[in-house]
């Protein structure tokens, strides 16, 4: 996967008419509204922060026949100690008149993670994760939702790795706001790691997911992943 930096975005305009639209795409031929308006709400969480910017390559991208369903993917670093994951393409990116003024942009959100770690490069498993969670809505046509649990084999999250963190549960990403785009709606859904146990319990009653998160934000109120915990809120 190639590394570059796409710098930073501004704009996102929601009030704009066809027209203005139109004239503002030609006259700048890389204009990504969509993008902008996902690169505001992050500037605004994290003011004078360049993130680490990791970009997937465009012959890869499944437009060209390739088996990459996301442009790209942002990691930036809180000042509550964890990496703050962000995919950028699960919604409207770039200017595409038929998605002006819709209702829903894309799939309606871009994916985010939490993840306890020092280094960028220690998020590189994560990443493929939600480039494997974009394949799925992509070819399943099966969107994401808040308080849905994402059971896997049983296994680590991070394929080659120990731990008791074995599936995710989607919850709306605890600090970034859900936006109205030129292209519609985007919600930030982030993805969090759950133990076997907190699994099996919500296999049994889809309900408890919302006691799950509540009982997690006690000791973990930005509900971080961290593969190292062995304790189960249920």
């Amino acid at each position: 996967m190639a590394f570059f930096n796409y710098g930073m975005y501004k704009g996102g305009e929601t009030q704009m008419t066809l027209d203005e639209y139109k004239a503002r795409a030609a006259e700048e031929d890389d204009w990504a509204p969509g993008w902008d308006a996902i690169d505001e709400v992050f500037d605004k969480l994290y003011p004078d922060q360049t993130p680490l910017h990791y970009g997937t390559e465009i012959h890869k991208r499944a437009m060209f026949g390739g088996e990459e369903y996301l442009d790209g993917y942002s990691i930036y670093q809180s000042l509550n100690g964890y990496k703050h994951v962000l995919t950028y393409g699960m919604t409207e990116l770039y200017v595409n008149e038929e998605a002006f003024g819709g209702e829903w942009s894309g799939w309606g959100y871009e994916m985010t993670l939490k993840l306890n770690e020092e280094k960028a490069e220690d998020c590189i498993w994560a990443i493929n994760m939600l480039s494997n969670l974009a394949r799925y809505t992509y070819t399943q046509q099966r969107i994401f939702e808040p308080y849905q649990f994402l059971a896997g084999n049983g296994q680590s999250i991070h394929i080659g790795t120990q731990s008791a963190i074995t599936a995710l549960l989607a919850v709306n990403d605890t600090e970034a706001d859900g936006i109205d785009t030129i292209h519609g709606r985007v919600d930030f859904i982030q993805l969090v790691g759950i133990t076997q146990r907190e699994l099996e319990v919500l296999k049994g009653d889809s309900s408890q997911a919302e006691r799950l998160v509540a009982n997690m934000k006690q000791d973990n109120p930005f509900l971080i992943t961290d593969m190292n915990r062995t304790i189960s809120y249920l």
